[in-house]
């Protein structure tokens, strides 16, 4: 049940008087990305009858189409975290090259990686889409947005989290103590607490994959996927197939009820198609702070050095038995 009692920055509040060396910006970070999802949730709601379905006719840095969604979140966090005082460089999915506020790199002490609408391509269809954020904290030095400050494992990120828009909004986040989420009140405006210390099943029932990539698949892979297939009941085989086609939808499914989702690389793209920093890092790390793990296929995602901002990963991630 919602606690009608406890908002989403209340909460942060709450938490934070835990840690005597709390500043109290974590709640006013995830304040704004609350304000950002809540802009989106109210577009999106409304999809249909404005001009936010189809695409712009532009390409992004990935060589993907541009939705109309896609530009319009990248705005939003954009309005969201401009002259807040909070971040001084955002990265995101939808930008080349990182965007610094001059207005905020006085006081701003984070570094805000986004992939403001992840699966919009679902809005056509009236499907779940979702924004995943995560926040570094800056290097104190003369210089900001070097590439230090900017490539950093997701073993660094401070917090992170995603929105699922959904038959409901929630906001779900870690900030290295747990995982809490919150569900949006359409009301009274409100982000409140719903799902409190989330902890991902050790084991599923599950398993998530584009199934239509199988062909390509290398033969581990194939091998893992013909595994969860077997007829075994007394080992709770074969598995069920679950794949809804957005990111943060399959990974809110297999955070509530355990299983695995795999996006894997391939003969044609073996470091696969999802983006280490803005995508992998941040969902690795709710996972983990779940009691789930998440994986490369060969290493912990949370250990990766980046080498790039757009740089590519392999994603296996879930119940910690089955990853």
């Amino acid at each position: 049940m919602i606690n009608r009692n406890i908002t989403l920055t209340r909460h942060i509040y709450i938490e934070q008087q835990a840690h005597s060396s709390a500043t109290g910006k974590l709640s006013a970070l995830l304040a704004q990305v609350g304000y950002a999802a809540k802009l989106v949730a109210q577009e999106i709601g409304s999809a249909g009858l404005g001009n936010l379905l189809g695409k712009t006719g532009e390409v992004n840095v990935q060589g993907e189409e541009v939705k109309r969604l896609d530009r319009f979140g990248n705005d939003a966090f954009i309005q969201a975290f401009g002259y807040s005082g909070l971040a001084c460089t955002m990265i995101s999915e939808e930008m080349e090259k990182p965007l610094h506020f001059p207005e905020n790199c006085k006081e701003g002490k984070y570094v805000l990686l986004v992939d403001p609408v992840d699966g919009s391509s679902n809005i056509d269809v009236n499907g779940p889409i979702g924004s995943i954020f995560s926040f570094y904290r800056r290097i104190e030095s003369k210089k900001h947005g070097t590439k230090a400050e900017l490539l950093r494992k997701g073993s660094e990120q401070i917090a992170a989290g995603y929105v699922l828009y959904g038959p409901s909004t929630m906001l779900v986040y870690t900030a290295g103590d747990g995982v809490h989420g919150f569900t949006l009140h359409p009301g009274i405006g409100e982000f409140l607490l719903s799902h409190e210390r989330i902890r991902m099943p050790k084991k599923g029932r599950v398993y998530s994959v584009n199934e239509g990539n199988a062909n390509r698949w290398k033969p581990e892979v194939r091998q893992f996927v013909n595994f969860v297939r077997q007829e075994d009941k007394n080992d709770g085989f074969p598995y069920s197939a679950r794949y809804i086609g957005s990111l943060v939808a399959d990974f809110h499914r297999t955070l509530l009820e355990g299983g695995v989702f795999l996006y894997p690389g391939n003969h044609d793209k073996p470091q696969g198609k999802l983006r280490l920093l803005y995508e992998c890092s941040p969902l690795a790390f709710v996972a983990e702070q779940a009691g789930g793990s998440a994986s490369t296929g060969t290493g912990r995602i949370l250990e990766v050095q980046p080498d790039s901002l757009h740089q590519r990963s392999p994603l296996i991630v879930g119940s910690s038995d089955d990853v």
